[in-house]
């Protein structure tokens, strides 16, 4: 059964967030997911609706993959899409495009220890299921009251 990912990405990254997306159909790449993300704008400037149809994508899903470009730590809302998904219990992976193998790592990815990867489409699955693991570890863990450091991949 394919996981179900949420995509996070910063907006000047939407047209590479959209070929990792379609990834899942390329016969050469071994990923399988579906995806729940907000590839196309939402249209509206109220953060509160915003923030409905983030946690209405989130919803249902078991790992975020937040895609790391040059101006993903300027982002208020990935920020918060990473604390929303660690809340939910998500396994946290990110994600550097290609192009951007330099590009600073957002605060929150490195606070809660995610792993962080280069463009490699041939690592994407074991990764994602890597960060599931590390959030049934931590939910484990959190069941049974011992600190779990997050429930991202380490």
């Amino acid at each position: 059964m394919p996981r179900r990912i949420f995509i996070s990405y910063e907006g000047h990254d939407r047209e590479q967030a959209k070929g990792f997306h379609l990834l899942r159909w390329n016969t050469n790449v071994e990923l399988e997911f579906v995806g729940r993300h907000l590839l196309d704008p939402v249209d509206s400037t109220n953060k509160d609706y915003i923030t409905r149809k983030i946690n209405e994508q989130l919803h249902g899903s078991s790992v975020t993959v937040v895609l790391i470009g040059d101006h993903t730590t300027e982002s208020d809302w990935v920020a918060k899409e990473i604390q929303w998904s660690q809340d939910k219990g998500n396994g946290i992976l990110g994600i550097r495009l290609k192009g951007h193998a330099d590009a600073p790592v957002p605060q929150a990815l490195v606070e809660c220890g995610a792993e962080i990867t280069d463009w490699d489409r041939g690592e994407f699955a074991d990764a994602i299921e890597r960060a599931a693991r590390a959030a049934g570890r931590a939910a484990v863990l959190a069941r049974s009251g011992v600190a779990s450091g997050g429930t991202c991949a380490r």
